[in-house]
């Protein structure tokens, strides 16, 4: 941060914080007292009605700086929820510059609508889930793929396959030209044309390992539009499920991506799924237990069976 941004940035936080010592502002711009005490120096000499009292710090003149733009309070809320999610789901490039904008949003209400917005925030909450081992690995390749889609740079990455090849290995080594970026069910997912595929595929970052930005660049399709992208569904499997009436919500809660309808009959809901592959729909079958009956395809049935089979041998010991 330069001087200037730094001294706009302080006349906001006297603003949205009303008084503020000399240290309180040093520690949170990572600078010393004396250069606080020159920047308040130079702003009141630009004309900016800063008011010093000994022993109590810094505080604007009322009404000073007042906000070129009206918020309400729920517009307010749902700028600042904005920001909130930034800071969770995107790296750390971002992450500070979501809180960097939280205190200057904060810093141009008015009064009455700072109050209302920061009760009517107490009422909501971002949850985030549990974190995962790789969720800080994450967010680093979520940085560094941002930057590569931004300055139009080839990615390679090694990328963990939902299903194995035919000698039983999951690994594969990509290269890919980086689209875009999208949040897919709580993932981040690269939009990228797989030099390996010879077409656009999908790679969540979670699944990635020694991703490297490389020198070689790239030129997005004239076609391409990642806002009207619209990946082909292939979900040509159909699997048709009845269920106890009372596992119902568990199911529209964990698989409502592959559920197709629903049908409410006297001996429990049948349920239709359209996925891709089985494994897709494998675990959570089983998962159900005895409160779900594959009805069709036969093939799925079996499956079903044989790693029933499986289970209680495993048991039965």
């Amino acid at each position: 941060m330069n001087k200037t941004e730094r001294q706009l940035a302080i006349t906001l936080e006297l603003q949205r914080s009303k008084v503020l010592r000399a240290e309180d502002l040093a520690a949170q711009f990572e600078t010393s007292v004396r250069t606080i005490y020159r920047d308040i120096q130079a702003l009141s000499e630009a004309g900016v009605p800063i008011l010093g009292a000994p022993g109590q710090g810094y505080s604007l003149m009322e009404g000073y700086f007042l906000p070129p733009v009206g918020l309400t309070a729920e517009e307010a809320v749902a700028l600042l929820m904005g920001t909130d999610f930034i800071e969770q789901r995107l790296d750390a490039e971002y992450g500070s510059m979501s809180q960097s904008a939280r205190r200057k949003i904060e810093a141009i209400l008015p009064e009455p609508v700072r109050a209302e917005s920061a009760r009517v925030r107490e009422t909501m909450r971002l949850l985030q889930a549990g974190e995962p081992v790789t969720h800080r690995k994450e967010k680093d390749y979520l940085g560094q793929t941002r930057r590569a889609i931004l300055e139009r740079r080839k990615l390679s990455f090694t990328y963990l396959k939902k299903m194995p090849d035919a000698d039983g290995s999951r690994m594969s080594s990509r290269e890919v030209d980086p689209y875009g970026l999208a949040l897919v069910q709580g993932n981040w997912t690269l939009i990228a044309r797989c030099g390996l595929r010879q077409d656009i595929r999908h790679f969540r970052l979670s699944r990635m390992t020694e991703l490297a930005v490389l020198e070689e660049r790239f030129s997005v399709p004239a076609g391409f539009n990642l806002s009207r992208y619209r990946p082909p569904d292939d979900r040509n499997l159909r699997v048709v499920v009845r269920v106890n009436l009372n596992i119902a919500d568990k199911i529209i809660e964990t698989v409502n991506y592959y559920l197709e309808t629903t049908e409410e009959r006297e001996d429990g809901l049948l349920v239709t799924f359209r996925i891709r592959q089985p494994e897709e729909l494998l675990p959570y079958v089983l998962g159900w237990g005895g409160d779900a009956e594959v009805l069709e395809p036969e093939f799925f049935r079996c499956r079903i069976r044989e790693e029933a089979e499986k289970m209680f041998k495993r048991y039965e010991r």
